[in-house]
């Protein structure tokens, strides 16, 4: 299996790892951390340093409650970040759910479209068909602000799916590649510990999509309820998270904390190839 994106057609036959980079101020791990140009720009670079697979930008938050960031507010953060990520040698996907900011990153070289509204947006599917992008489609309802009112379900998984593949026909409809196309459960977004945990538990049910799998539980509340750590203090959560997600199936993690989820992905790595051969 593999990603198609406009530069690099990205092996998935083993698991990678999607590098967060928040220009914000205010996300809810990492707000502010990265927010001037110069500190964004040497975070993508570090990352790079440290075995990342796709560099993730964005310039607006997504958490839960975060207010909306006008197109010429967004495009102010991210512009030359994008500029000089493109440079570094690896795929580099731009998270954004406006059709404007689509068009602008896309002419400035990026390779995917990380959209937690799965190209939903009027406009959104006119700019990214045809440019040989990349997309990930996200599962969430609402809008950030209210999404978490939303967060009711009879069986999660089977409603997630099912919105997934609704999207799905619609992005191919419109003449997206079926291997250009990432799936994300959208975890967090508007579902609650129970709702992620269940999720979670049943993702393989999702590779019946047909789709490869992307998974964010990187630093996420529910490993705060979990843990009762606070967002700084939940790497080894977060590590936890990403290699369970991989067991079930996912075939990327987006992350905060690139080195300890690179090595945690090595050991699963060594000792499953161990496995394998000792069976035959």
């Amino acid at each position: 299996m593999h990603w198609q994106t406009r530069r690099f057609r990205i092996d998935l036959s083993r698991p990678r790892v999607m590098g967060i980079v928040n220009v914000t101020p205010d996300s809810f791990s990492d707000g502010g951390v990265h927010d001037d140009t110069r500190a964004a720009i040497a975070h993508c670079e570090q990352l790079v340093a440290q075995g990342v697979d796709i560099l993730d930008i964005g310039g607006e938050s997504t958490r839960p409650g975060a207010p909306h960031v006008a197109v010429e507010g967004e495009w102010a953060r991210i512009a030359d970040v994008l500029a000089a990520a493109v440079t570094l040698g690896v795929p580099v996907s731009v998270d954004t759910y406006k059709p404007e900011i689509m068009q602008r990153a896309l002419d400035a070289g990026v390779d995917i479209i990380n959209d937690v509204q799965a190209l939903q947006r009027p406009g959104a599917l006119d700019v990214v068909a045809g440019s040989g992008a990349g997309v990930c489609l996200m599962h969430m309802r609402g809008e950030p602000a209210s999404m978490m009112d939303l967060a009711d379900y009879g069986d999660v998984v089977a409603e997630v799916a099912a919105f997934l593949a609704g999207r799905v026909e619609a992005v191919r409809a419109a003449g997206i590649p079926t291997d250009a196309i990432v799936l994300d459960p959208g975890y967090g977004f508007a579902k609650r510990a129970e709702h992620n945990l269940a999720l979670l538990a049943g993702q393989r049910r999702l590779l019946a999509l047909g789709q490869p799998l992307l998974a964010g539980w990187s630093r996420k509340r529910t490993l705060g309820d979990i843990t009762g750590r606070p967002v700084g203090e939940r790497v080894a959560a977060s590590v936890a998270a990403a290699l369970r997600a991989v067991t079930e199936g996912a075939h990327i993690v987006r992350v905060h904390d690139v080195p300890a989820t690179v090595d945690a992905l090595k050991v699963w790595a060594a000792v499953d190839a161990a496995t394998i051969r000792a069976t035959e």
